[in-house]
């Protein structure tokens, strides 16, 4: 049966962080389906095709490339149970593994039709540098039946905020920040600019 990680991201942008993520994710996996989504707990500033072509740029510029890593727009949704429903249509006979970061753990009980969702999917839990995890966290969710792991990585301390709030462009791969300035997406890019200039 086919292994197949679901790792939808809400980036604004898509970080360095993200990408090793996603180069991990390729190697536990058959294949990695990722695709920019719509967080209802959160508010967007950035168009989702804007955030998906980013996400196409960071996947490209994966060294060495990885061939199991695909975007799959079809797959966002708000409700990550619908997502799920449209990844069973692509791939009967697979085994899937939905992928989130450690901030979204206590979030997680919350979600739209959360018991029937994880009747469908394993849980893999990416520690993030700002969150700290422990086992003990993660009993509610055993507790609503999911079958769930702390993935054993360790993702660059950089966040998508960071970049949006304080222009920390070490952050982003030199594709995303090319696109991002091309597209002119973030307020903060213009006050690098004007820095420099002084």
């Amino acid at each position: 049966m086919v292994k197949i990680a679901l790792f939808g991201t809400s980036a604004d942008p898509p970080t360095i962080g993200h990408q090793k993520i996603l180069s991990w994710l390729s190697q536990q996996f058959d294949e990695v389906a990722v695709w920019a989504s719509d967080n209802p707990f959160k508010s967007h500033q950035t168009p989702l095709e804007h955030r998906e072509r980013m996400l196409r740029l960071l996947i490209e510029d994966i060294s060495p490339r990885r061939y199991n890593i695909a975007v799959h727009p079809e797959l966002s949704s708000p409700r990550t149970l619908t997502t799920v429903e449209r990844a069973r249509c692509l791939w009967q006979n697979a085994d899937f593994t939905l992928v989130i970061g450690s901030d979204l753990v206590n979030q997680l009980p919350r979600w739209y039709c959360v018991d029937e969702l994880l009747q469908q999917v394993k849980l893999l839990v990416v520690p993030r540098s700002s969150y700290t995890l422990e086992e003990r966290d993660l009993e509610p969710l055993k507790q609503m039946g999911a079958q769930v792991a702390i993935a054993d990585l360790t993702a660059p301390a950089v966040s998508s905020t960071a970049y949006r709030e304080r222009g920390e462009t070490e952050a982003l791969t030199p594709p995303v920040e090319a696109y991002i300035h091309q597209e002119h997406l973030y307020v903060c890019q213009d006050a690098l600019r004007s820095n420099l200039k002084n």
